[in-house]
């Protein structure tokens, strides 16, 4: 998923250009490789673009690193020095990050040693966690613990000699686990290595940076000054930076290169990093995102590294390690990936462990394990319950800190914190002994969650308790914002770890988990936290519409709630939705909450690659598949029976709400069984559609099956159907049924991207004279060449066409095209709309057209001519034809090298038989002259309107004369 920083950063820098600026944008950025997604999505959308929706474009067609890559590039080939200065502070990553599927060992507490200098290379030993040993597995781990160590290895950069000397491991969902480097071949360059762990640094006083690096090991003192003489020799490993508790700004204060010089500790630590102290040392440094930011402000051209944590494989192998029996290992493993969130944050083995835990007992009690998974927060609260029910006095402690430290973006405890919270060690022992809270072993007097979404699970049941009166008059002190802010997008963008403890909090106002809680600890929970909910949520979109992300957002608070009447109310008011499924969950949600929302009249939909599988998978290389039977399916069948299952209570919605009425999918990665279900409800009586769009979807026979669903559906009258259309014969057979049905009711289809044959177009064009409905066809981007828009023609003459309006934008016809078209003119009474934009008909072709105009008998009302190959010469015919007295009231002439045409223009413009209300026009000229002149116009015929701005990001869609 596309993270909602990410997006409203790219959001501010584009809104920031100006026109001309968000058009060389576009044009440098088509001239980049473009990723899959993109390369497919119609270009004049993002043409047509402003900037807010030009990044809405980019962040659901393409991945992050790629928009963090290609937006700082582009800028910087723009020279807009200021903007890409933003972008580089804001888009971290960008240009240096690389994703590595990588497993780690969890939030793990090792002890370091480091060999006395004097050898000729250097020697880590990290001693295996007992923490790890004990409770995260039962029995032997070695070979599965250097399984997953060998793999942390090898991307560690500076093991090679020419790369650069910073480098920042970034930790998605747990802290970095300490490395192996027994066997590990070190550059012949690193020498020395200290580990400074930042949970110790914060407890420190000041000191020299030589006193800080010889803390431990005093009988380094002597060698000191020869030691960092030799700086480029030195490795430091910084661990933890998100865990160094220091003011805002600490870093960057009181810079210090004097190694012998008394400071602060964060004054030492910031030397180092800001390269101050010892430049040429190579640094290594850990950190969970949060921190990312402050790190920028210190570094130069780091190397970032994302570590992502236990890979599928690690999980299944997790999960038959801790049950033993096969069948309950791969029952509970199901389960867990049945949850896309919750299999996401199993990535951290500390996670899979209290899934395993939670689960096991359930079948242990031959209780159904299932409902269990149904959302994170019913796993949390269950392993919660099931293992502290006496910890009332204890829990309630325990939440207030771990909200403390979440809004101080800290996931560690300091005694102090304890101390200031009036809780003694005592209070919090049980949580100690089963060690969901634990004591660092290394920095005494420091402890820490076991995971990062415990704290958050903590954090919204601090919220979700009743406060007692001694807690509502210190509230303030302790920092702690209330529920408006801790679901505020602001907030969240400043603290993203917020984000998880809302959703955990709507999980928590669930009637039944209230009960449980109550039940369990004995203690009472606000009544009043579901009114608060409601309020944040239902204000979302009181004001505007959801964005994409809001929504995404709202729908999954609603679904981790399980409360059909709170969904109720909150999405009550939508009567318009855009959403991007990119995961199962993500239909599950709106499954949940979307059939609540009886005022819904639009749907935009979008399907990311890898929902659905079925027509993306090599079924020869499917070994597993090759040796199912009957029985046993592979893998990706059994998740693409998910994805349809849920898929299937999504698309009820078409069916059973009857004041949906538009349709539009587009950029989808869709399959032949999605298709034929969406295909099911389209065609039921109570399915209302009137419009549906279907814009570059896959697979390519996704067409064919909507057609045959559209067959005699009486409610449809708009249908656009657009992409790499296979226009085979069963395909163009079935579009002429639609036609022909008695039930048609379609007045307006637009078909784009087609490749047909003349005698394809022959037939189709054929039915068009039985059809009494259509008034609008567009057939934009197709390859009509002058040949098949001659058929077309002949239809049109016919005396009982009924063609309102038509456009052949960009279908390669030449000015011989406009020679036969020119008699339609004349002939038709019907026809009062024509675009022609994109073809090269040149002032030769206008000069038929106007042939055509002249005769009283045309009823044309709008002309399109965008981007026509027109010059001054067909200016002076169109000239002619307005001062005639046509019938022409709308007239596009933009994206034309019309030159000194505009002035005779302009004489047609001034008389008073000019009909002409509306004049689209953008030159490649724009002088004071032309401004000069086409003001006084309009002063001489104020009716007239002139729009000058009609190109790039402001620019009208051709077919807007046609509304």
């Amino acid at each position: 998923m596309t993270s909602p920083q990410l997006e409203w950063t790219l959001q501010t820098l584009l809104e920031q250009l100006n026109e001309d600026e968000l058009k060389s944008f576009k044009s440098l950025l088509r001239a980049l490789p473009l990723e899959d997604v993109l390369q497919k999505a119609p270009w004049s959308e993002v043409e047509e673009a402003d900037g807010k929706k030009l990044a809405e474009i980019l962040i659901h067609t393409s991945s992050e690193n790629w928009i963090r890559s290609a937006t700082v590039t582009v800028l910087e080939e723009m020279n807009l020095t200021e903007l890409c200065k933003m972008a580089k502070s804001e888009m971290l990553e960008a240009g240096q990050v690389q994703e590595i599927d990588n497993p780690q060992l969890g939030d793990a507490e090792e002890d370091s040693e480091l060999e006395k200098p004097g050898g000729q290379g250097v020697k880590f030993v990290w001693k295996q966690s007992l923490v790890w040993k004990n409770t995260f597995w039962q029995g032997d781990i070695d070979s599965f613990h250097d399984d997953v160590i060998q793999r942390n290895q090898r991307f560690i950069p500076f093991l090679n000699p020419s790369t650069p000397s910073f480098v920042t491991l970034t930790v998605s969902m747990v802290t970095l686990a300490k490395l192996d480097w027994t066997d590990c071949n070190l550059s012949p360059t690193v020498r020395y290595a200290f580990y400074l762990n930042c949970k110790e640094l914060s407890r420190m006083g000041p000191c020299s940076f030589a006193e800080l690096i010889s803390k431990d090991w005093p009988e380094l003192q002597d060698d000191i000054p020869s030691i960092l003489a030799q700086a480029q020799r030195i490795l430091f490993v910084v661990d933890g930076l998100d865990e160094l508790k220091v003011p805002p700004g600490a870093l960057i204060q009181d810079i210090c290169g004097d190694w012998e010089q008394q400071k602060p500790v964060p004054v030492l630590l910031g030397s180092l990093l800001k390269r101050k102290m010892l430049p040429k040392a190579t640094l290594l440094v850990t950190t969970r995102p949060r921190a990312l930011r402050d790190l920028q402000l210190l570094v130069q051209q780091p190397i970032y590294i994302r570590v992502e944590g236990f890979l599928e494989e690690d999980r299944r192998a997790y999960f038959l390690r801790h049950f033993g029996d096969e069948d309950q290992a791969m029952r509970a493993f199901e389960l867990m990936r049945s949850n896309a969130a919750l299999f996401q944050l199993g990535s951290a083995p500390a996670v899979c462990w209290i899934v395993c835990t939670t689960l096991k007992l359930k079948m242990e009690k031959g209780e159904d394990p299932a409902p269990t998974c149904l959302t994170s927060t019913r796993l949390f609260l269950r392993f919660l319950c099931s293992q502290f029910a006496r910890a009332q006095l204890g829990l309630r402690w325990l939440s207030l800190l771990a909200a403390q430290g979440l809004w101080a973006q800290m996931s560690v405890l300091h005694g102090e914190d304890l101390e200031s919270a009036g809780v003694q060690e005592s209070d919090l022992r049980l949580f100690l002994d089963r060690n969901i809270l634990r004591q660092d072993g290394v920095a005494k007097g420091c402890y820490s969650f076991i995971h990062l979404s415990f704290q958050q699970f903590l954090t919204a049941l601090f919220y979700a308790l009743e406060k007692e009166e001694e807690e509502d008059r210190d509230g303030h002190a302790w920092d702690i914002g209330d529920v408006q802010k801790l679901l505020s997008r602001e907030e969240r963008l400043k603290n993203p770890d917020l984000i998880q403890a809302g959703h955990f909090l709507f999980g928590l106002a669930n009637e039944k988990r209230v009960k449980e809680l109550e039940a369990t600890f004995g203690c009472q929970m606000s009544p009043e936290i579901k009114q608060e909910l409601l309020r944040c949520k239902g204000s979302l979109h009181a004001d505007k519409p959801l964005s994409m992300t809001d929504l995404k957002e709202v729908l999954c608070c609603l679904y981790e709630s399980q409360e059909e009447e709170l969904a109720k109310v909150v999405v009550a008011p939508l009567k318009k939705i855009s959403i991007n499924l990119t995961n199962t969950s993500e239909m599950m949600h709106c499954s949940f909450s979307l059939k609540h929302c009886r005022d819904l009249e639009k749907v935009s939909l979008q399907i990311a690659k890898g929902v659905f599988l079925e027509n993306y998978v090599d079924f020869e290389a499917d070994i597993e598949f090759e040796r199912c039977t009957y029985v046993t399916l592979p893998s990706w069948a059994q998740q693409d029976l998910r994805s349809l299952r849920l898929w299937t209570d999504f698309c009820a919605l078409f069916s059973s709400n009857s004041n949906l009425k538009f349709l539009e999918v587009k950029q989808s990665f869709l399959s032949d069984s999605s298709v034929r279900i969406l295909c099911d409800h389209i065609t039921r009586s109570t399915c209302h559609l009137q419009k549906v769009e279907i814009k570059n979807v896959t697979p390519d026979t996704a067409y064919r099956d909507f057609c045959l669903a559209f067959i005699g559906k009486r409610t449809l009258t708009h249908l656009t159907l657009e992409g790499h259309i296979e226009w085979e014969r069963t395909m163009l057979l079935l579009l002429c049924d639609l036609l022909r049905n008695h039930k048609c009711n379609l007045q307006y289809l637009r078909l784009g991207g087609h490749c047909a044959t003349s005698e394809q177009w022959v037939d189709f064009f054929y039915v068009l004279k039985a059809n009494q409905s259509l008034r609008h066809l567009h057939l934009s981007a197709s390859v009509l060449l002058d040949e098949g828009a001659k058929l077309l023609y002949k239809t049109m003459t016919h005396p009982k066409h009924f063609l309102q309006m038509l456009s052949l934008e960009n279908c390669r016809l030449t000015e011989a095209s406009c020679k036969d078209l020119a008699a339609v003119l004349v002939v038709s009474q019907q026809l009062t709309h024509l675009c022609l934009a994109k073809n090269p008909i040149g002032d030769t072709g206008v000069k038929f057209l106007c042939e055509g105009l002249s005769y009283p008998e045309c009823k044309l009302q709008a002309l399109v001519l965008q981007q026509c190959s027109i010059t001054k010469r067909g200016c002076r015919y169109l000239s002619e034809a307005l001062q005639e007295a046509c019938s022409l009231t709308n007239l596009d002439l933009s994206l034309n090298q019309i030159a000194r045409g505009l002035w005779i223009l302009c004489q047609a413009l001034e008389n008073p038989n000019c009909n002409l209300k509306h004049l689209r026009l953008k030159t490649y000229e724009t002088n004071l002259e032309i401004k000069k002149l086409l003001e006084e116009v309009k002063e001489k015929n104020p009716k007239l309107t002139i729009d000058c701005n009609a190109s790039g990001a402001t620019a009208p869609a051709c077919c807007d004369f046609f509304c």
